[in-house]
């Protein structure tokens, strides 16, 4: 289980709306992972290039998602353990090892953009260099880590979210948005010319392989009884409720990053592709209000999901050893300073950081197939998950699920070489 004290715990709870929304958290911190500033550099490419057409990319994305999360949450409330201690328990010792083992790639991809990410945000805030910045960066989330509770943690991610999506939510009222065409944009599919790049990006920066270790894991804070299956039920039925609102808070901030560029570069025939480059045009546009304000959100955007994803490499390291995730323990520990230092360490050997996040978003598009049809085999297991395993609806949506996003994150790593 994700917390160890809560391991030889049996209590009674009664179920009801405020049960429900004590419940409301584990998917906050998985939402923090598509809001990165990874997803930033898409939704801003995808708005200032096409307007709100490719708004249907990230409602379609964050479908996939939810039953992507949904799933591998209840492979924790059903078994107790994480992905990676799954995975360690019921593949053969070098098939699981070399699984994991490309898990922690590309936790240390997401983690060089994340702390990339933040870096680029002081140094627009601030002028701090940004090799500096993300040194500060990592010291600081280390420090947060190592220093404070998973549910104080989890506070810190809700407020930085919320601070997110307030300052998009202010920058929205400042511009004129056509909502007749976000409409068509969110429900229509179009692909214009040009834009399978960006479309591909959308989906790689929503749909990621490290968010599936990490919300197995931290849904565990909310067990309270694996033994009564009338809990067990309704475990699932909350953790569907937190998947939900979480995954639509997600979809509502991706959705006003393309809106915001849509209304601003798009409409002043502007191409965007930095987002260093992003907060300069906006001052002029909007104001320097709106800019600075683009910048702070950026910040604690950095900030929370280089947590996240020194979490989900930690928990992704100690299920190796069958462990759950405890920052007490050595190997939580190991993962993730390590995960992070090294996420770092790479930072300062990247000239071009924009080629950087390229990269990075490369490995995380190889890696993903691989994580999902781990899930999808561990979940559609009757030894692993008992009568919990997917039926055959579920197999169906996730097995189509990923053989598209396995043949459109081949699409985009081939992208890659040819740009």
């Amino acid at each position: 289980m994700f917390l160890k004290e809560l391991k030889n715990k049996n209590h009674k709870k009664v179920f009801g709306i405020s049960e429900i929304l004590k419940y409301i958290g584990p998917g906050l911190l998985v939402t923090v992972g598509f809001i990165d500033p990874g997803n930033w550099a898409s939704n801003i490419a995808a708005g200032s290039d096409y307007g709100y057409k490719l708004l249907w990319m990230v409602t379609l994305s964050t479908m996939m998602l939810i039953i992507l999360q949904h799933n591998v949450a209840h492979l924790g409330i059903a078994t107790g353990d994480c992905l990676s201690e799954a995975a360690t328990k019921h593949l053969k010792p070098w098939l699981s090892k070399s699984v994991l083992i490309t898990g922690i790639m590309a936790a240390i991809s997401t983690a060089l953009a994340e702390i990339l990410g933040g870096a680029i945000a002081l140094e627009l805030l601030f002028k701090v260099p940004m090799k500096l910045g993300a040194v500060m960066v990592l010291i600081l989330i280390i420090y947060m880590l190592l220093s404070n509770s998973y549910f104080k943690l989890e506070k810190w991610i809700i407020g930085f979210v919320s601070i997110i999506g307030l300052s998009f939510l202010y920058e929205l009222t400042l511009v004129d948005i056509s909502w007749s065409e976000a409409v068509r944009g969110w429900t229509h599919v179009s692909i214009p010319g040009g834009s399978m790049t960006i479309v591909m990006s959308v989906l790689g920066a929503v749909v990621m392989p490290h968010n599936l270790f990490l919300h197995s894991e931290v849904i565990q804070s909310r067990q309270w009884n694996l033994e009564d299956e009338r809990v067990i039920k309704k475990q699932l039925k909350f953790e569907f409720t937190d998947t939900l609102f979480s995954m639509i808070v997600g979809w509502a901030i991706n959705s006003a990053m393309i809106i915001l560029a849509a209304t601003t570069f798009f409409a002043s025939g502007i191409h965007v592709e930095e987002l260093s480059m992003a907060k300069e045009m906006l001052e002029p546009l909007v104001g320097g209000g709106a800019a600075v304000i683009f910048g702070v959100a950026l910040l604690f955007s950095g900030i929370s999901s280089t947590i996240t994803a020194g979490m989900a490499g930690g928990s992704i390291f100690a299920g190796m050893f069958g462990e759950p995730y405890n920052i007490k323990d050595i190997h939580s520990k190991i993962g993730v300073i390590g995960i992070l230092t090294f996420s770092t360490v790479l930072i300062f050997l990247i000239g071009d950081p924009f080629r950087g996040l390229i990269i990075s978003q490369m490995i995380l598009s190889i890696q993903l197939p691989i994580t999902v049809f781990l899930q999808i085999y561990l979940t559609s297991s009757e030894k692993v998950m008992g009568k919990h395993k997917n039926n055959l609806l579920t197999k169906l949506m996730l097995w189509s699920i990923g053989l598209i996003l396995t043949v459109l994150n081949i699409m985009l790593f081939i992208s890659f070489f040819k740009g």
